[in-house]
């Protein structure tokens, strides 16, 4: 009776150090198209869609998890270190799951695919991952955007009108002035550190806007300080409070500087 064995002779793979090439190219999502592809080989197609599907949520966990990193840490790491580390990680996977048949299959000489068609779908892969990331910066933030701009039209109005008060001090009695700091400059200040707070709990906020926050909640808060030491100088009809105000005037030039 002739004993009839199991053999890939007749199939063709991916190499285990193709689809470490295809992965440093073009990520997770390479390397889940080659393990699925191998799985078809070997009539396996559920097993090599799950693979491609736990592909698909890596390569979305390693990307989402670049924007939450802050800029200041991704300095730091060197551009290789990421694309090595999820390459080493997927080349020990596929020795888990395929190495013992793959290297049989190289013992044999049987058939590859060759390392530059893993690297062509590595290449396709990174195309289609930086056609995310382009849709993401400049797509997306696009609605961010207009958020934050009309919440900062807002800021605008209201220091505008809290502004009018610096045309009225050699103009107006006391009695209007404090009526135009209370119902006006002190309002319209609180409420410009309000919009800066909504405005920083917009989602995915591009960080050079959360930068800016940053000096407009300074500048809205020394504003607010300005007001309140002209209300007591004028309440109180002294200067004690000029040096004071000296000085917050002075930091507000600072911020105003640092924003343009």
């Amino acid at each position: 009776m002739i004993e009839h064995n199991y053999t890939t002779k007749d199939l063709k793979f991916y190499s285990q150090k193709s689809i470490g090439l295809a992965s440093f190219i073009g990520g997770p999502l390479a390397a889940g198209y080659l393990i699925k592809e191998n799985y078809k080989a070997l009539n396996q197609a559920e097993k090599g869609k799950t693979a491609f599907i736990i592909s698909i949520i890596a390569t979305l966990i390693i990307f989402g998890s670049l924007y939450v990193i802050p800029e200041s840490i991704m300095d730091k790491i060197p551009n290789m270190v990421i694309p090595a580390i999820y390459t080493g990680i997927i080349y020990l996977i596929v020795e888990k799951i395929h190495g013992k048949l793959l290297n049989n299959h190289d013992e044999n000489n049987y058939p590859f695919y060759s390392g530059w068609r893993a690297a062509g779908i590595g290449v396709i892969s990174l195309i289609i991952l930086i056609a995310i990331v382009f849709a993401s910066i400049f797509l997306i933030p696009d609605e961010i955007y207009d958020t934050y701009d009309a919440e900062m039209e807002q800021f605008s109005k209201n220091e505008g009108a809290s502004l009018i008060f610096y045309d009225h001090l050699n103009t107006e009695d006391n009695e209007t002035l404090l009526n135009e700091i209370d119902s006006i400059a002190i309002p319209k200040w609180k409420e410009n550190i309000e919009i800066i707070n909504r405005t920083n709990s917009i989602e995915d906020l591009p960080s050079e806007l959360v930068e800016q926050n940053k000096k407009l909640l300074r500048y809205s808060k020394l504003r607010l300080e300005a007001f309140k030491l002209f209300k007591n100088l004028i309440i109180h009809e002294t200067d004690n409070y000029n040096i004071e105000l000296n000085r917050v005037h002075n930091e507000i030039d600072v911020v105003i500087e640092s924003l343009n």
